[in-house]
């Protein structure tokens, strides 16, 4: 087998770098295998060497003559054997809780899941085994997610109606996406740069205070229209948005108001004023439990993020003034964020 092997100058580049400076030691040993042969060591002296086996050595060989030097310098993933008590710990913290078992807990820990399987597999690992495993796994624990966890029978319905509404929408007439917000003087907490070990300090006011704002996103543009902050978010609150709606948009002949199903969004009160103008606003109703529907919910998770997140306004006053020139100077962004329900459609 001596001088059945020939490497090119860049050829014998590549498998010196995976060799002298590779991250994967089982590929810089390949490399180091191959190399030698080059160099017209017998198997048996290669062998003596590197302490490799007959098989590892005519396996590279027939790697390099069939793929070149890449074949050589890929790295090779070996099956993960995992351990059966892992895998029940996986099935658990898939299926159960620890109250299917007796306990009251309604989340696991390492501790419990290594008492669970000892009692239930009579398998004792430690709690820092069960820890390592499942970051072997790739588990981790952070905070899940909230979720609606109802659903409307209508959704598909709904929506449909609300593309069909919006692609067929005559020039003379236009659309938003209307919802309510609420900005308090607590702070709502974010994460934070702060030094290992410390945990950074957010002062919240005594009494809490709060305004709701009620806002629109115009569907054409991506313009923002967003009224006064009101005190309490109720039928009268929506009513004055909708009369600024009218004012701001005269120069459509009909405004379609789409909202979400608040009970307040269909009082007597909004069906009095809709009596009124009705030839000018018509609303209509995304599906229920599916706040991802409404394109404007986009643009509060970014106020929260930009200024009420660890704000440090002493008073709300000043709180709104921040949230209301914010509203103002990012009109830009607002156009993407009207995508929104399309991507829900």
């Amino acid at each position: 087998m001596d001088g059945s092997i020939e490497l090119s100058a860049a050829e014998r580049k590549v498998l010196l770098s995976a060799y002298r400076y590779g991250n994967d030691a089982r590929v810089a040993r390949r490399a180091h295998i191959v190399l030698l042969l080059a160099e017209g060591w017998s198997h048996r002296e290669v062998r003596a060497i590197t302490f490799a086996s007959f098989d590892l050595i005519s396996e590279c060989a027939r790697a390099f003559r069939h793929g070149g030097s890449a074949a050589v310098v890929q790295p090779t993933e070996e099956p993960l054997v995992l351990p059966r008590w892992l895998l029940i710990v996986q099935r658990w913290l898939q299926q159960n809780t620890p109250q299917d078992f007796g306990y009251f807990r309604s989340r696991w820990s390492c501790a419990m899941l290594a008492e669970t399987l000892a009692w239930e597999a009579r398998i004792r690992v430690s709690s820092e085994a069960v820890r390592r495993g499942l970051a072997q796994l790739g588990w981790v624990w952070r905070r899940p997610r909230p979720v609606v966890g109802l659903t409307d029978p209508d959704y598909d319905a709904k929506v449909q109606k609300i593309s069909d509404l919006l692609e067929s929408l005559p020039d003379e007439e236009t659309a938003l996406f209307q919802d309510e917000v609420d900005v308090n003087l607590n702070p709502k907490i974010g994460s934070a740069w702060m030094p290992r070990g410390e945990q950074a300090e957010v002062q919240t006011p005594g009494n809490n205070e709060k305004r709701h704002v009620s806002g629109s996103l115009h569907w054409r543009t991506g313009r923002l229209f967003v009224s006064s902050p009101s005190k309490r978010r109720n039928s009268q609150q929506f009513v004055e948005h909708l009369d600024d709606l009218r004012r701001s948009l005269r120069g459509y002949s009909k405004i379609h108001v789409i909202c979400d199903n608040a009970i307040f969004h269909r009082s007597r009160a909004v069906q009095k004023y809709l009596a009124e103008w009705g030839h000018r606003i018509c609303l209509h109703f995304l599906p229920k439990y599916a706040p991802e529907t409404n394109p404007i919910e986009r643009v509060w998770w970014h106020m929260h993020e930009t200024i009420t997140r660890n704000h440090r306004c002493s008073t709300l006053d000043q709180l709104l003034d921040q949230a209301y020139a914010w509203f103002e100077q990012n009109s830009t962004h607002y156009f993407e964020m009207r995508k929104v329900f399309a991507l829900a459609a």
